[in-house]
């Protein structure tokens, strides 16, 4: 979703990791429910919680301007440093890229056309600086090709849709079984490949000379390396929709291309560089093999999306680390030799920098093992499942109490909380949350506690980052616990409205029939805002009583947010 910073998590580090090593061991080994039908609904307008926020924001505006509020917010500005907004998002998929096509370089359809490719440019050149030229030429043609991809995806999808994506069932589901596909095409089982008449076509082309020559060479190049870059450029791509920025896939494939490029133009500007460039052989296809299983690793987070957002209450957060260890127990084993594929050659010895690697592995899938029993796992957190789906939890709430012992809930005259049953999977243990506006509204005039907004998702990574390294501060879960009213609005919830509560929205037209979509609308109709985590502070009322803010991994930072909501109610 729009918001999530990419910081080259556990997956990128391991994939970057896996590019170095292989590098440098080379020459040493040459969402289902039922569903009401709203047929004969006949949808009106009806008041809503973004309508009553709204009026109360502008009854606010025509009275005489408070000086409590006004120094609240003025205390807030200064005590509050405000997170960074979203540029990191576009950065990290750029960096992605970058990662993503220098690993291509070494797959067995690029690496060995370097030497190939250089060669041919000074040959044909005639002189070194009409070479390098050409090669630059080539270079720039790659890049103007994949970057025209993602401009390509941008366009087809649109903005509003790539928003979408990350909780979108049919595309998640879609994801998933593209990135299975792309990991056991890498394993060796087949090769994916464009029309062999596209590539015989862009060749004879590139035999005009000239430009645009050059520029069908590079064509041809992407064509013909598809089988190997395909799985990446696809996973990238993936990615990157689902940050839902316009301008993510075009970036992404941006970075692709110019890690792609660099090598061309480097090794034609220094031919004699060539020479210290390990020999093509099976190493090669190592690399190959590595990427699969990551690419299977991968795709279980968009099944994992899925099985939340629709409640399918299949895919648990033990099932989901079970199987991440055991790809990582088969990668640590094919890394020592004790497993082969087809397309592999023979592991006569291993190399020292190859048993570092496998070290690094298995350590990796050692550190996993305790989450089975409710670790909180805080490094690869954002990827996986709610805590709240462990079946069985040995860990301890961060508030002190015993992992068995259940503290009361407030008293208040409200006998069922609304929408409950759907979040049993996402609720923070220890924490007595209120899924519906109306109510949370009613128990904070009960309790007289300020009202805590978390705007958070099924699939959102930074809330379940957030939960997992700020809240389970103790000073920020005790005041969560006890000083606030908390109110959970899931915004990618997929259950539906009961019929006597849907309603067509007065700000887009669109009918309002999931609960997701009714508090998505609240989000970004009052606080002008529909990125996850965003968290906002209200009073009995529903005044905004102090600037929102959104994931900010800080903790005192965060524990100021909470003071200065809390100062502000009681003025």
């Amino acid at each position: 979703m729009k918001g999530i910073k990419l910081a080259a998590g556990p997956i990128l580090r391991l994939l970057l990791l896996t590019v170095l090593v292989l590098v440098v061991s080379g020459p040493q080994q040459l969402r289902a429910q039922d569903t009401v039908s709203t047929n004969d609904v006949e949808f009106t307008d009806i008041a809503t919680p973004t309508d009553q926020l709204i009026a109360n924001k502008k009854k606010a505006d025509s009275i005489a301007k408070a000086d409590s509020v006004k120094k609240a917010q003025a205390d807030q500005s200064k005590t509050v440093i405000k997170p960074k907004e979203e540029p990191k998002t576009l950065w990290g998929i750029f960096i992605a890229g970058l990662i993503g096509g220098f690993t291509a370089v070494l797959m067995p359809c690029i690496y060995p056309l370097l030497p190939l490719t250089v060669s041919f440019f000074t040959k044909k050149s005639g002189s070194r600086s009409k070479g390098i030229f050409q090669s630059v030429i080539y270079g720039l043609s790659i890049i103007v090709i994949y970057v025209s991809l993602g401009l390509l995806i941008s366009i087809i999808f649109g903005s509003s849709a790539l928003n979408e994506l990350a909780s979108n069932g049919i595309f998640n589901i879609f994801f998933f079984l593209l990135l299975i596909i792309f990991g056991i095409s890498f394993l060796g089982a087949f090769e994916i490949t464009l029309p062999s008449s596209l590539g015989n076509k862009l060749d004879q082309n590139a035999d005009k000379g000239g430009l645009a020559g050059i520029f069908f060479m590079a064509a041809t190049l992407v064509v013909v390396s598809f089988s190997c870059t395909g799985p990446i450029i696809g996973t990238l791509l993936v990615d990157a929709a689902a940050k839902g920025d316009r301008l993510a896939p075009a970036i992404g494939m941006f970075g692709f291309s110019l890690a792609l490029a660099i090598p061309f133009t480097v090794f034609a500007l220094f031919p004699s560089a060539l020479k210290s460039l390990p020999k093509s052989g099976g190493w090669l296809n190592s690399v190959k093999v590595v990427l699969g299983f990551l690419e299977l690793a991968f795709a279980l987070k968009f099944l994992s999306n899925v099985d939340l957002a629709y409640h399918w209450n299949l895919f648990d957060r033990e099932i989901f680390l079970s199987l991440w260890i055991a790809i990582g127990l088969l990668l640590g084993l094919y890394l020592i030799g004790k497993i082969r594929f087809s397309h592999d050659s023979a592991l006569p010895h291993l190399s020292i920098p190859r048993i570092f690697f496998a070290i690094i592995v298995f350590a990796f899938t050692i550190y996993m093992v305790p989450g089975l029993w409710g670790a909180p796992l805080k490094s690869i957190s954002a990827f996986l499942p709610p805590e709240a789906t462990q079946d069985f939890n040995l860990s301890p709430i961060p508030g002190g109490e015993s992992t068995t012992a259940t503290s009361a809930a407030p008293v208040t005259s409200i006998k069922t909380k609304k929408y409950a049953e759907n979040y049993d999977r996402i609720k923070t243990r220890g924490l007595d949350a209120w899924y519906d506006y109306e109510q949370a509204l009613q128990a904070s005039k009960e309790l007289h506690k300020p009202v805590f907004i978390d705007f958070t998702g099924f699939v959102c990574v930074n809330c379940r980052k957030m939960e997992a390294d700020v809240w389970s501060d103790p000073r920020v879960f005790n005041k969560l616990k006890n000083d606030f009213v908390m109110l959970q609005l899931v915004v990618d919830d997929k259950a539906k409205l009961p019929a006597a509560e849907q309603y067509t929205s007065k700000y887009t037209g669109k009918k309002i029939t999931q609960i997701g979509q009714k508090w998505s609308e609240l989000q970004a109709f009052t606080f002008n805002s529909n990125s996850q985590p965003f968290y906002v502070i209200l009073d009995s009322n529903g005044n905004q009583l102090v600037p929102p803010t959104g994931a900010d991994y800080n903790v005192e930072n965060y524990l100021k947010f909470l003071d200065s909501g809390i100062a502000a109610y009681k003025k």
